[in-house]
């Protein structure tokens, strides 16, 4: 019998990307990433068009390879990021939207030191995001190909936003944490994943998510939250 006999809304509540360190020696057993792989293959994409391509890396050899391409962080990333933080549980409380800033380092919480932290601070290695993942997918599509009468082929967009949440709920529903790592999709580090994982030219890395389970000194309490449906739902008109 399947594990994903949990109520589907209780599991899409509970969900929720985990940004501590996951433990590098507990494996995510293969029949678990079947189960997750089996969601991505039947997210809904446009026209059918399943224009993705996944790449399991779970060698550790290759793992630590990855690990090691640098890239640097963005003024762009930094300021937007800010725009989005809350800076104590109660104003996130009040928002509901947004995230707790306590969750960066200091200098990313200070808008006159942005432009100061993305000109100085030398290039990260992935494996400060990767963080001991035993699992890293990493999510490819054809930009050749397109949704039909689709401007940017935004609904092609969509179907690859539709794998990452189908992988995700089924990976909360088997309670391995997940995290979507945006940082391999940047240009900084395609060319060196291309080499690595040999990655044809056509193909583009949408992003990448790291899969595993939480070491026990490393449980943190998130607070999350949402707009209540009044503050979202129209009725027959806006």
């Amino acid at each position: 019998m399947s594990k994903l006999s949990k109520n589907i809304l209780s599991v899409i509540q509970e969900r929720q990307s985990t940004r501590v360190p996951f433990d590098p020696n507990r494996k995510v057993s293969k029949e678990d990433l079947d189960e997750i792989i089996e969601a991505a293959r039947w997210s809904p994409t446009p026209h059918n068009m399943q224009n993705f391509e996944i790449i399991v890396v779970d060698d550790p050899v290759l793992l630590k390879k990855i690990s090691d391409i640098k890239s640097r962080i963005s003024e762009d990333f930094l300021r937007e990021n800010y725009d989005q933080l809350s800076f104590s549980r109660k104003e996130l409380s009040r928002k509901k939207v947004g995230i707790l800033g306590m969750n960066f380092p200091p200098a990313w919480r200070d808008p006159d030191k942005i432009h100061l932290v993305a000109t100085s601070t030398p290039s990260n290695p992935l494996g400060s995001t990767m963080q001991g993942a035993p699992l890293v997918l990493i999510v490819l599509y054809d930009p050749r190909k397109r949704a039909p009468a689709s401007a940017g082929d935004f609904l092609g967009i969509i179907g690859l936003g539709c794998v990452m949440e189908n992988m995700w709920i089924v990976a909360q529903s088997l309670g391995i944490s997940y995290q979507v790592m945006s940082v391999f999709g940047g240009s900084g580090v395609g060319r060196r994943l291309r080499e690595s994982l040999g990655i044809p030219k056509q193909l583009k890395i949408a992003y990448a998510v790291r899969l595993g389970y939480v070491m026990r000194n490393q449980q943190k309490d998130y607070l999350r939250v949402r707009r209540d449906q009044e503050t979202i739902v129209h009725y027959n008109r806006y």
